[in-house]
């Protein structure tokens, strides 16, 4: 049976949390307000009656006109309380869906996340989710109330005098009609506003952070050009859009309140005829001015409404990805550090990159993947470090299929380094201490000092309190790699791969860094990804990966022996290495 989509609706009431009563007060005391809000009406009405059948007791007025305004403050008060309520549920509403779509993220696989944009997730996750706050929390109290009105106003005119009742309500057809050709097609023009305001952002975020590479090529025009072609038809989007249907919302707003149009002399009539009382008249006059406004204020939050479901939608787009298959507790313990792959397949969307991988990695010991471009290295050391979910086979951790490990301990056994670590906008102290939250000034200076990079540390201007910019941007690319592997080695995790992890380094920081990585991973199961094979020459196992398969393993002068493909690679390595020195020289 095919499970029922949840609502807008539901979605935010179960977003709100805690304060889902918080909802349900203001929706309560916005109804009151209204009732309020409707009593002075009658009042009016009574006391123009009164006039008209001369009553000059003043303090009959004065009283009346006190209860007027203590009923006009306790409405304004009601309303006032109620939004405050509403404001304080939305903000949590916004709050859980950040942290949903966060926490989310962190249990999806790699993939999945990467299929997104970096600037449509941040702008879905800052700039859309905060956009619907303040139209969220008048929405719930106001549509609730403005729902109610014209109910209560129509049952009472109708009570006074059905004929009348009826009559207020002609405008309502033709202001309906405007309205439905004004919203004929707005699914596919309100799609066409938010998909042309995605590109603006992605060309946005793309043109500012390509900005170092569009100078350097000189692409500064051609660049520049896409982004207004971007920025004009996010414009154009909804001005072509309001001018297809600007009379016919006209019509609609101007038509359907102007319920006097014919409540006036339909009503004069059967004041003359006899048929209506003149107080009578009064009040319907009155109250058919309000028949009609409340639904004309519902309908100016259409483009609201629209919105809130569509960035709602866009959240639960997210949420609704699956996420890794990982048990949720531990119920067996890791006895041992060796790992086993057995018959791993993985696919790239539809095409099969690992054809049934069979591996041994000993546990404490260095073991290198090597091969060609695209062999398939980076994505079994992915699949090691839980980036990725096995799509066929097992990967095991000691005894324990590495599934049945819940993620939070996965990452407390594996770190893995990459040559493309992301560091935070915060100090370098601060991003190295990521790798252990609980972790002293001392530990983290001294984990520096053993990784190779308190010499550089201290060389700029704040010392470990500088900050690093946004993704690290303040520093080279070979100190952000050694700041990396610092916070790697502060987790101070049993298993630990560094996928070419010393890529941006020279050749005399390289040497220096493999040396404290040799000394801080020692007893440690190590994976090596690396295309400098000089750097795994004394590895206790070497893997020869080539098109998703391994075809050969051993130690370097095993592989020399055996594999034709490592003999070519060491020869082409040598030569490059032999012309540097000559050019050197």
């Amino acid at each position: 049976m095919k499970k029922k989509k949840k609502s807008t609706a539901t979605w935010i009431y179960e977003f709100a949390g805690e304060y889902q009563s918080s909802y349900v007060i203001s929706i309560v005391l916005s109804l009151l307000g209204v009732a309020l809000a409707i009593i002075p009406y009658l009042l009016i009405a009574q006391m123009i009656q009164q006039l008209l059948s001369k009553q000059m007791d003043w303090l009959v007025y004065l009283h009346e006109g006190f209860v007027l305004a203590l009923l006009w403050l306790l409405s304004v008060l009601a309303k006032k309380v109620s939004t405050t309520f509403s404001h304080r549920a939305t903000f949590q509403v916004l709050g859980n869906m950040r942290e949903a779509v966060s926490l989310h993220l962190s249990k999806m696989e790699l993939g999945r996340v990467q299929s997104y944009s970096s600037g449509t997730l941040k702008n879905i996750m800052v700039e859309r989710i905060d956009s619907i706050e303040t139209t969220l929390a008048h929405i719930v109290p106001e549509v609730s109330g403005n729902m109610v009105i014209p109910i209560l106003i129509f049952v009472y005119l109708f009570f006074l005098d059905w004929r009348m009742a009826l009559i207020a309500l002609i405008p309502l057809p033709i202001g309906i009609t405007a309205y439905m050709l004004m919203m004929n097609g707005y699914e596919e023009d309100y799609k066409n506003t938010i998909d042309k305001t995605k590109i603006l952002n992605d060309t946005a975020v793309e043109y500012i952070q390509g900005i170092e590479v569009i100078k350097a090529f000189g692409k500064s025009k051609t660049s520049y050009e896409k982004f207004v072609v971007a920025a004009k038809e996010g414009a154009s989007c909804y001005v072509d859009w309001m001018n297809k249907h600007r009379y016919k919302q006209s019509t609609a707003l101007t038509v359907a309140p102007n319920t006097l149009l014919f409540v006036l002399p339909f009503g004069l009539w059967f004041v003359m005829n006899g048929s209506l009382s003149t107080y009578h008249f009064i009040v319907i006059i009155l109250l058919s001015m309000g028949l009609l406004t409340p639904l004309i204020t519902m309908m100016s939050y259409s483009d609201d409404m629209a919105r809130i479901r569509t960035i709602v939608g866009e959240v639960v787009g997210i949420l609704e990805n699956p996420i890794q298959n990982h048990a949720e507790s531990l119920n067996q313990s890791v006895d041992n550090y060796h790992i086993s792959l057995k018959n791993v397949h993985f696919s790239y969307q539809e095409k099969e990159v690992l054809h049934g991988i069979d591996l041994e990695i000993p546990e404490g010991k260095l073991t290198a993947f090597v091969g060609p471009s695209g062999s398939g290295k980076s994505t079994i050391a992915k699949l090691i470090a839980a980036l990725w979910d096995v799509k066929e086979g097992s990967i095991s951790i000691g005894s324990v299929n590495g599934q049945e490990i819940p993620l939070k301990d996965y990452y407390r056994l594996v770190s893995f380094v990459s040559q493309d670590n992301y560091l935070f906008n915060q100090s370098i102290r601060e991003n190295i201490r990521m790798g252990k939250p609980d972790a002293s000034d001392e530990e983290v200076e001294k984990i520096a000092k053993e990784s190779g990079c308190h010499e550089f540390i201290m060389a700029l201007p704040n010392g470990y309190d500088t900050i690093v910019g946004e993704a690290g941007g303040h520093l080279s690319g070979g100190e952000r790699q050694r700041i990396a592997i610092a916070r790697t080695m502060i987790a101070n995790t049993p298993i630990v791969i560094l996928d070419e992890a010393t890529a941006y380094t020279d050749p005399e920081n390289e040497a220096i860094i493999q040396q404290s990585v040799a000394q801080l991973v020692k007893d440690k199961t190590l994976i090596v990804i690396a295309h400098r094979l000089s750097t795994i020459q004394d590895a206790d196992q070497i893997c020869m990966i080539e098109k998703g398969k391994v075809i050969a393993q051993g130690k370097h002068e095993d592989l020399l022996n055996s594999c034709p493909l490592y003999q070519s690679m060491w020869q082409a390595h040598i030569s490059v290495k032999d012309e540097g020195m000559e050019v050197v020289k």
